[in-house]
């Protein structure tokens, strides 16, 4: 039987790990730092990323925030802010030793929700 991605990924305590990596990314990628500066609740942030990607990956926890469209609406994302947001993605499963298959796919879930992220 094949792991799932979530299994993949390191289950809860490495999607925690991951999370945290990719917010500290954001914060410093000059591209998108201003948008995550303007979040009020870190803490949440992190706890619904977890949730999202746990949820996403086939993990057990349940996703308790708000859909891609309505929590990107008004937002305006460019194409180029979301390639750096995924660059970050990918430099944080990098550190975290993921496996190039994994990374590939983790991708490619990315990019397919691009239609619920961009020019909202």
């Amino acid at each position: 039987m094949t792991a799932t991605l979530y299994d993949r990924l390191g289950g809860k305590d490495g999607i925690q790990r991951l999370v945290t990596d990719i917010v500290d990314n954001h914060y410093r990628n000059p591209l998108i730092r201003t948008r995550f500066e303007q979040v009020k609740d870190r803490a949440a942030l992190e706890r619904h990323s977890v949730e999202f990607l746990s949820a996403g990956s086939g993990g057990p926890q349940a996703y308790s925030g708000r859909d891609l469209v309505s929590a990107h609406k008004g937002m305006n994302v460019s194409e180029q802010e979301l390639i750096a947001a995924i660059d970050d993605i990918v430099a944080a499963m990098t550190k975290n030793r993921l496996d190039q298959s994994v990374q590939n796919e983790v991708v490619a879930i990315l990019y397919s929700l691009k239609g619920d992220v961009l020019r909202r």
